[in-house]
C-alpha cells in the first residue's frame, strides 16, 4: 500500500494495533467532543493566497530556542511507544534525529531517557515532565535529563488528575508485563496501595501542583521551562511573569477537559497576550502541511505532532515515523509555495481569512 497522507497510517494503525492499545491512543475525555473538535477547527479556517511571488526556491528551515530544525513540526510527548513497535521511543528518536527536528520525550516513555539518549546522540530532544507528589521523583529524573544533553523541560500542568477516558475504563487498559514505565523502573517497588494508573501507582500525580513549584522547578534547573497544556490569555500573561522561555498550547489531545476549545482556536489570544516575550508552540489535530501552515500564520512558532507519530510507529517503526515526518515536510513546503511564502519568516496572519474565524 501506497501511503500518501496521515490518515493511510491512521487506517493502517487502527487495522494493525490491537483494539484495546488502538483505543488507549485514540482516546479522548468523556465524548471526545474537543479530541474531534481539535480537528475540525482546522477545516473552518481560510486561507489568502499571494501570487507571482517566484517562489523557485523556498526554505522551511525555522528554530525554536535558538536551535535551527529542518520545518517547524516536532514530536509531541505521548506514552507507551512500545506497544505500537518494539523498538518505541528507540525508533521515534532516531526518525526525528534523521529529520532534524525536535522531539518531546515523555516521562511516560517504555524505554529510559537514557536508551533514548543513547539511541540518537546527535538528536534535539527535550523532557516532558509531570510533578509527583513525591517531589524527588521529580527531582530525579530532571537530573538525569540535564545530565544527558536534553535542552528544555516541558511542564505539562494539565493533568492535576487523569481525564475520563471511556474506552480505557471498558478495556481495564494496563501495560503489558513486558513493558514498563522505564523511566521510574524500581522505584516503586516498595508501594503498595491503590491499583496502577498507566504504568504507576495511582495518586502518584500531584493535584496541589501551582504556579509555585515553577518556581521551584527554576531553582533545581537552569534548563529553559516550556509550559505545556495552556489555553487562555490569562495563563499565559502568568507564564510569561513566572519567567518561563515557552509555552504550548494544547488541550492534551482532547484527553483531559472535555467541551474546552480546539487549540487552534485559542492560538491568537495566547500569541497577542504574550507579544513576542515567549516562544508559543502548539499540539492537536494536526493532520496535514496546510494545518502546519495555518497554525504557523497565526503565530506558532512550531506544532507538534502526538498521535500520527504512533500511527507511523505501527506502520514501520523508524522508517514509519520518518514517513509521517517527511509528508508533512513536504506538504507544507508545498502549501507555502502555493501560498506565495517563499521562508517561514513570510507566514503570517495576512494569510488567514480572519472574517471566517
Amino acid at each position: 500500500m501506497t501511503m500518501v497522507c496521515l490518515s493511510d497510517f491512521e487506517e493502517y494503525a487502527k487495522q494493525h494495533l490491537s483494539k484495546a492499545t488502538w483505543d488507549y491512543y485514540d482516546a479522548g475525555a468523556d465524548d471526545c467532543c474537543t479530541r474531534d473538535d481539535n480537528l475540525l477547527a482546522y477545516k473552518r479556517i481560510r486561507l489568502r493566497p499571494r501570487i507571482l511571488r517566484d517562489v523557485s526556491l523556498n526554505d522551511t528551515r525555522t528554530s525554536v530556542l535558538g536551535m535551527e530544525i529542518s520545518f517547524p513540526v516536532g514530536i509531541a510527548p505521548t506514552a507507551f511507544h512500545c506497544l505500537a513497535w518494539h523498538e518505541g521511543e528507540l525508533a521515534t528518536a532516531r526518525a526525528t534525529e534523521a529529520l532534524n527536528t525536535c522531539y518531546i520525550a515523555s516521562t511516560y516513555s517504555t524505554c529510559s531517557v537514557e536508551e533514548i539518549a543513547a539511541a540518537a546522540p546527535s538528536g534535539y530532544r527535550w523532557f516532558q515532565l509531570y510533578l509527583y507528589r513525591d517531589r524527588k521523583l521529580s527531582e530525579q529524573i530532571v537530573r538525569r535529563v540535564e545530565a544527558l544533553g536534553f535542552k528544555a523541560l516541558v511542564l505539562t500542568v494539565d493533568v492535576p488528575y487523569t481525564g475520563k477516558r471511556r474506552n480505557d475504563i471498558r478495556n481495564q487498559f494496563k501495560l503489558p508485563p513486558h513493558l514498563k514505565v522505564k523511566n521510574f523502573e524500581g522505584m516503586f517497588q516498595e508501594q503498595t496501595g491503590p491499583q496502577e494508573e498507566y504504568g504507576i501507582p495511582a495518586n502518584t500525580l500531584d493535584p496541589s501542583i501551582s504556579w509555585k513549584d515553577v518556581c521551584w522547578l527554576q531553582s533545581l534547573s537552569r534548563l529553559p521551562i516550556i509550559i505545556k497544556g495552556i489555553l487562555t490569555k490569562e495563563d499565559a500573561e502568568l507564564a510569561v511573569e513566572h519567567g518561563v522561555q515557552g509555552i504550548i498550547v494544547s488541550n492534551h489531545g482532547g484527553r483531559q477537559l472535555d467541551g474546552g476549545p480546539a487549540t487552534i482556536d485559542c492560538l491568537p489570544e495566547i500569541v497577542d497576550a504574550v507579544q513576542g516575550r515567549v516562544e508559543v508552540y502548539m499540539d492537536g489535530g494536526i493532520r496535514t502541511g496546510n494545518d502546519v501552515l495555518k497554525a504557523i500564520a497565526l503565530g506558532a512558532k512550531c506544532v507538534f505532532i502526538g498521535r500520527p507519530a504512533i500511527w507511523g510507529l505501527a506502520y514501520k517503526g523508524e522508517e514509519g515515523v520518518r514517513e509521517i515526518l517527511q509528508i508533512l515536510h513536504d506538504e507544507f513546503r508545498l502549501c507555502m509555495a502555493l501560498s506565495g511564502c517563499r521562508n517561514v519568516a513570510e507566514i503570517n496572519r495576512n494569510l488567514i481569512q480572519l472574517s471566517r474565524l
